[in-house]
């Protein structure tokens, strides 16, 4: 089985680890006995299922949850059953890896036209006149 973030890439169920832990949102008594928040975890830089540049993008976009040692970790608890933070775990990691795998698109210098140049000229004279005749009177 195998977590599909992309129709070309697919996380391997062997390369994720689950730890459940007590959470702290909605649960009412549960929430003392039951162990239903997940956390998700998964080394980036090891993973064989993602191409080099993805990897680079997805340690990016993951900012504070990865580690030093370069392993995404996701919690969930939004939910009051394993299966469902579970779940929603799985989801956020294949949209994050989905997020990373489009390249970003490269930007195209461009230069502003005359048009814009002379509007913007016309704007700033316009404007350094309003501001002189907020001045005292001359004498």
């Amino acid at each position: 089985m195998a977590l599909v973030c992309t129709p070309h890439i697919a996380i391997d169920e062997s390369e994720l680890d689950e730890s459940f832990v007590r959470a702290s949102g909605p649960g009412g008594q549960n929430v003392n006995k039951l162990s239903t928040a997940v956390q998700l975890r998964f080394d980036v830089r090891r993973s064989a299922a993602l191409p080099d540049a993805v990897a680079v993008r997805l340690m990016r976009l993951a900012g504070r949850r990865l580690t030093g040692d370069g392993i995404l970790v996701i919690s969930a608890q939004r939910f009051r059953t394993q299966e469902r933070n579970r779940a929603d775990a799985r989801e956020r990691l294949a949209e994050l890896v989905a997020e990373a795998a489009v390249p970003p698109v490269p930007r195209r210098a461009t230069r502003p036209t005359l048009a814009s140049k002379k509007r913007r000229l016309e704007e700033k004279s316009r404007r350094g006149s309003t501001k002189r005749l907020r001045g005292s009177p001359a004498d």
